[in-house]
């Protein structure tokens, strides 16, 4: 059995064929879409967070409107990059966002990916350490940020506070019991998929990987899934963790869908360049007849690792379109893989 759900990257753009031409456009449909996939029986809504893009800039304020429009759906990101984070109000707007969802926030961070502007972190007020770099700000704002969301006690108490405090140092308020448990970070190498599994948190591996061996996509991404899972036993945690992979997945029952996805071209990895010095690794799309597609689906051996599934979306073609993909997958493919 697998969790599926879906992840969008809320795209908006008033060019000609697209259904979300505007930032609101994209809000709204994603909020939905979310109620969408809970009533066709899907388990999670993600988004994708990118900064100085026409795209889901702002999460928290999303989440919170999802978690109160739906009652059992997971609801994450996938990802927000961490070098543009302010742990604190962090942990404050992830607190009340849990609280209003009832428990359900799963929350994807990252160390991010390159962005539409040079050192856009730059311009939140944040700047690496003497010696750090980036990446390094990043996993130090997740572990600050991890530390926060324990919910103990730090900041000494003003002895003449406007209203009553409660004895002893004071914490980040509103806090979200069991919160810190649901927190998963993006991993791009295998490195950065063990440190996570020291510190605790769940893996999400997306359709792009660093190329670290020269394998296939889904067998380095099986091996990070495996090399995590190793590290986790090795760190003793008590609970058991989570993993997700993202993948572009169309099953084609309508012609509607041959139209949009039936077309040859991406049936097969792809490498570049996402920085200067990093060459990475882009997984392939599945589209195929319900049939086909399981088939296909069965050799990919991350898959396979993963106990989530997370069906990438595109957002720009409308809520009922994106709907339909999403239970296409779960009547026609998801029941003949055992995963439902």
């Amino acid at each position: 059995m697998k969790k599926i759900g879906f992840l969008s990257f809320g795209h908006w753009s008033p060019a000609r064929g697209s259904a979300t031409r505007t930032a609101q456009d994209a809000l709204l449909q994603s909020i939905d879409l979310a109620v969408a996939a809970e009533e066709l029986g899907a388990d999670g809504a993600y988004v994708r967070v990118h900064h100085f893009a026409r795209q889901l800039g702002s999460p928290f304020p999303l989440l919170a409107a999802i978690g109160a429009r739906t009652r059992k759906i997971e609801i994450g990101t996938a990802v927000i990059d961490m070098r543009y984070e302010n742990p604190f109000y962090m942990a404050e707007d992830a607190g009340a966002a849990d609280l209003i969802a009832g428990g359900r926030l799963q929350l994807g961070i990252s160390r991010g990916s390159p962005e539409q502007v040079i050192d856009g972190w730059r311009h939140f007020g944040h700047a690496p350490a003497e010696g750090e770099t980036d990446a390094d700000m990043a996993r130090r704002h997740a572990e600050l940020f991890l530390q926060l969301l324990k919910g103990e006690g730090f900041a000494r108490p003003n002895p003449r506070p406007m209203f009553p405090n409660p004895p002893g140092l004071l914490r980040l308020e509103p806090h979200s019991e069991g919160l810190r448990e649901r927190i998963w970070w993006g991993a791009a190498t295998d490195a950065t998929a063990v440190w996570a599994a020291k510190l605790g948190m769940n893996l999400q591996s997306s359709t792009l990987k660093f190329d670290e061996t020269g394998e296939p996509f889904h067998i380095q991404q099986a091996k990070q899934i495996r090399a995590y899972r190793a590290a986790w036993k090795a760190a003793g945690h008590e609970r058991a963790p989570r993993v997700s992979v993202s993948r572009s997945i169309f099953a084609l029952v309508s012609d509607r869908d041959r139209m949009y996805f039936g077309r040859p071209g991406e049936e097969s990895d792809q490498v570049g360049y996402i920085e200067e010095n990093t060459r990475a690794i882009f997984g392939r799309s599945y589209a195929a007849e319900p049939d086909r597609l399981v088939e296909q689906l069965r050799d990919d051996e991350a898959i396979a690792e993963a106990d989530t599934l997370l069906l990438t979306v595109p957002n720009q073609l409308g809520v009922d379109y994106n709907a339909h993909v999403i239970e296409a997958i779960l009547t026609h493919v998801a029941p003949a893989l055992g995963w439902r």
